[in-house]
């Protein structure tokens, strides 16, 4: 007996100490936080970023960072294997840019401190001949874990390479599903795909034994998903329409949204088509808005889509625009991904829907290569809007320009080197106080006639922040 009450005095004496260990800690996060039971979130300045330019096939790799107050930091170029950086800053507001050959590797760019907040890194090609000829861009991409890519299927393309790198010292794994016109690809070959730490995986769509298989070769038009199920990836989707008939990197697709602006349609000659992917279980309707130069309308018999559920809708708007550049505002009571293909002389190019720059965020767009013939195109769907253009090159920035966009307008504004000469250079994009929000995409071109050849880039905010969750005092907060 006595020996069971001894016990039971010990387990109440830890019990009892738990309870004061308990009171003392949430004592200690009182005074740290006195009369603050919850904290806010906040926001930071981003402090770190990784891309990956896909690489491979050559071209140039070209960044720019951003101007700002803030100091320190360090930026390098390398190898995704590893190696000497190829290239390195320490400052912002710099650029940098190299004609790199033909590569089994990928560049990965790797910035902290001041330098990480709105640095951009591109990867542009021009093959001026040659099966591959045609003019193409990239936004080196960032890691993620839910990737969306919307163009041309095998059906219509002759070649698809997606390119899945992994940045990580931990492996990562990969299952890439697509949806087409007929409804979702149905096929296990894509799940499962193994991205070792530091290295590239190209997976050939529609290909046996590297790609998605057979049943992918039937998509005339593509909604391609990339969901890792352990790691992070960077992915790059590069098009061959068909031998001289034009290359492109397809654009990184926004996460699906019930509403959404897809800027940058270009002008001119050619084909010009509106596709939208609806991943969900439910068939949307989607209200149709083109907006350029004249004012927003609706495009005659197209001002309402009805878009089946788990698969991809195209709409013809050659006709609608006749020729001139504008952006499309869509409205779905279900969410979608939006984005457009455009043909003109001897090459393609596509977009897809951004966010905006201004608005109450007040970001900036942030272009890290512009040579040839590079123009910007500016809509403002919602409200009169206002932004300053400042190119940049090694000898520094040039005189800004200013650039208004009127409600429910879209505005084309020619770049030019702001030192003279033909060598590439950067832009920022800076809505003025007080302005609506502006959707924008950078259009680069080379050549006349049937020898055109151009590329498009959806213009994105400039990272230079981060939202921090709210914070409480709790147990799992102090351990934390």
């Amino acid at each position: 007996m006595d020996r069971v009450l001894k016990l039971l005095g010990m387990r109440y004496a830890i019990a009892a100490l738990v309870l004061v260990g308990l009171a003392a800690l949430y004592g200690a996060a009182s005074f740290s936080r006195p009369g603050n039971a919850v904290a806010k979130g906040r926001s930071a300045p981003v402090d770190a970023a990784v891309m990956v330019c896909p690489g491979h096939e050559g071209g140039r790799v070209a960044l720019q960072s951003l101007p700002q107050k803030r100091t320190g930091g360090r930026l390098d170029v390398a190898d995704t294997r590893g190696g000497s950086p190829l290239a390195s800053m320490t400052a912002p507001g710099q650029g940098w840019d190299k004609d790199t050959g033909t590569t089994e590797d990928s560049y990965t760019v790797r910035a902290t401190g001041a330098l990480a907040a709105g640095i951009e890194a591109e990867q542009t090609t021009h093959w001026s001949g040659g099966p591959d000829r045609g003019l193409a861009s990239a936004r080196c991409a960032r890691p993620g874990t839910d990737l969306w890519f919307l163009g041309p299927g095998p059906l219509a393309a002759d070649r698809l390479d997606l390119y899945l790198t992994n940045v990580d010292a931990q492996p990562a794994s990969v299952d890439v599903t697509g949806l087409s016109g007929e409804g979702p690809l149905d096929t296990t070959e894509g799940l499962a795909t193994p991205v070792a730490p530091y290295s590239t995986s190209v997976i050939k769509i529609g290909e046996q034994p590297e790609g998605l298989g057979d049943i992918v070769k039937t998509a005339r038009d593509l909604a391609l998903n990339v969901h890792t199920t352990a790691g992070r990836v960077a992915a790059s989707l590069r098009v061959r329409i068909g031998e001289k008939k034009g290359v492109e990197w397809l654009p990184l697709s926004p996460a699906p949204a019930a509403s959404a602006v897809v800027p940058g349609v270009p002008g001119g000659d050619g084909q010009r088509r509106l596709v939208i992917a609806v991943p969900g279980e439910a068939d949307a309707r989607i209200r149709v808005r083109a907006v350029t130069a004249d004012g927003a309308f609706a495009p005659q018999g197209q001002d309402i889509v009805e878009a089946p559920a788990q698969s991809v809708t195209s709409v013809d708007l050659a006709g609608a625009l006749s020729g001139r550049a504008a952006a499309v505002r869509l409205d779905s009571d279900r969410p979608i991904i939006a984005g457009y293909a455009a043909s003109r002389g001897a090459d393609v190019a596509y977009g897809t829907a951004t966010e905006p720059l201004g608005g109450p965020s007040g970001a900036s767009a942030v272009i890290a290569d512009d040579r040839f013939d590079a123009s910007v195109v500016l809509t403002a769907p919602a409200g009169r809007a206002a932004v300053q253009i400042t190119t940049m090159d090694g000898q520094g920035p040039g005189a800004p320009q200013n650039v208004e966009i009127g409600a429910g307008r879209t505005v084309e504004t020619k770049l030019a080197a702001p030192h003279g000469g033909d060598k590439g250079y950067g832009a920022v994009i800076t809505a003025k106080p007080g302005s609506g929000p502006v959707y924008a995409a950078r259009i680069m071109a080379k050549g006349k006639g049937g020898g055109y050849l151009f590329t498009a880039l959806p213009l994105m905010p400039a990272p230079t922040t981060v939202r921090l969750p709210p914070t409480g005092d709790s147990q799992t907060a102090l351990i934390r």
